[in-house]
């Protein structure tokens, strides 16, 4: 997270998004003290690989091949 005076915000205003691309957060200040916060609307995240969302799932109690074989059955 970056702190910028309202100052040093007028004097880079043209590059203010390339400079929350870079640095995340921004906290602009006015006399020192904290005044509002600019964040980026879609923060710069990789998606995740195919592999570790398998990882995360939980094992199903049946197996799907049981559950489509049944709902062919019902159909």
């Amino acid at each position: 997270m970056r702190t910028m005076s309202i100052r040093e915000l007028r004097g880079s205003l043209s590059s203010i998004g390339e400079i929350i691309e870079r640095d995340g957060d921004v906290v602009l200040t006015r006399h020192g003290r904290p005044l509002v916060r600019l964040v980026p609307l879609n923060p710069c995240r990789s998606a995740p690989s195919h592999a570790d969302l398998r990882a995360g799932m939980p094992y199903m109690a049946v197996p799907s091949e049981d559950l489509v074989r049944a709902d062919r059955e019902r159909g």
